[in-house]
């Protein structure tokens, strides 16, 4: 099923750990171990889960490494669903071979 909106993990680092405990972005860039120019690219939603940043967030912040990376996959999916034009593509007919 899909999800309707889903939040970019920036915005839900943003919501969830962030402000709620009162964390900067400079802090959580010291531990997760990268620039705070890589945060903030994320934070700001410029920049997605790596594999590489899903398993340093899986570590500082918690859930699975696949949770944050299904998270993007989600929210690339359904900004894809709301900007690609499939009007043109058609499927394949493998009977008619």
């Amino acid at each position: 099923m899909a999800m309707h909106n889903p939040p970019h993990p920036g915005e839900f680092i943003q919501e969830v750990y962030l402000e709620p405990f009162g964390i900067s972005s400079r802090q959580l860039s010291s531990s997760l171990g990268v620039s705070p120019s890589t945060l903030s690219r994320l934070l700001k939603k410029d920049s997605g889960v790596s594999p590489e940043m899903a398993l340093r967030l899986s570590k500082v912040l918690g859930r699975s490494p696949e949770s944050w990376l299904a998270m993007q996959d989600m929210y690339d999916l359904w900004m894809a669903r709301n900007t690609v034009n499939l009007d043109d593509i058609h499927p394949l007919d493998f009977n008619a071979a």
